[in-house]
């Protein structure tokens, strides 16, 4: 009796234990198909989920819009404003860049607190840099090799972005710094905590158009002030080459339309003090 007791006990135990594990098959298969739910419904630059579909994608996004970036500046419509200043900035030498990160969409270089920009009374803290490979504005339809963002944002999170083209030339010593934290892949984080002069990135002729645009990734929300300098820096290939490497392949979103905006210019004669 005692013997068929412990069998049957056996065999409720060994029930339940099966179905624990079916159960936590079940609850690993549907995390796994979540998870590919996810993958599938992320935007990227290519395919199903480029930037075409962004905005079926990202349903409650501004990616659809009528004021989006980047855009194919033309220098014959501009319109040259000599009220323009130049940009306001107040870039240290001391001022730490904090961490480099590689979000899959970009290489992120996120900054201490110090670096900003005054526009129209108003401070606009410098927070990351990031790149694009090749360019996503264009101007005059020539697209450069890489492509510089200098994200702002004031205390009520009004955005502007100074955007610095690059073409091939001659190495650049800010670039170099900045590659000494890399390779860094998709989806780490590495700490660097050291002294960086954003002026080394920026070119010598500070002349630069300004537009009404967005943010060039989802949810590309409009109403961001834009400041594309005119002028590119020089990086060499191998430094173009290292970013790319690390970057997915033309992580660029296409011109869009201007939709009667206007793009000033500021005064040349301005921009070269």
């Amino acid at each position: 009796m005692k013997h068929k007791s412990s069998l049957l006990f056996l065999a409720v135990l060994l029930l339940m234990s099966c179905n624990q594990t079916n159960d936590k098959t079940i609850r690993h298969e549907e995390k796994a198909h979540a998870n590919l739910d996810n993958e599938h419904n992320h935007w990227t630059y290519v395919g199903e989920t480029g930037p075409e579909h962004w905005s079926e994608i990202e349903k409650q996004s501004d990616c659809d819009g009528k004021r989006q970036s980047p855009i194919n500046i033309l220098d014959i419509d501009v319109v040259e404003d000599a009220s323009l200043k130049p940009i306001e900035t107040h870039y240290s030498s001391h001022v730490k860049i904090h961490e480099v990160t590689n979000n899959g969409h970009s290489i992120q270089y996120n900054f201490e607190k110090g670096d900003f920009i005054s526009l129209e009374g108003n401070d606009y803290e410098l927070k990351q840099i990031h790149f694009h490979e090749p360019s996503e504005h264009t101007i005059n339809g020539i697209r450069y090799p890489l492509e510089m963002h200098l994200v702002h944002a004031n205390k009520d999170n009004k955005i502007a972005v100074i955007a610095v083209m690059a073409k091939e030339g001659e190495s650049s010593e800010a670039f170099t710094f900045l590659e000494n934290y890399l390779p860094i892949y998709n989806g780490d984080t590495k700490q660097i905590d050291k002294d960086f002069d954003i002026n080394l990135n920026l070119p010598k002729n500070k002349t630069y158009y300004s537009y009404g645009g967005s943010l060039t990734t989802p949810p590309c929300t409009e109403d961001v002030s834009w400041f594309v300098f005119k002028d590119p820096i020089t990086v060499s290939l191998e430094q173009v080459m290292e970013l790319q490497k690390l970057m997915p392949v033309n992580n660029y979103r296409n011109t869009q339309p201007i939709n009667g905006r206007i793009v000033h210019q500021s005064s040349t004669q301005i921009g070269k003090m």
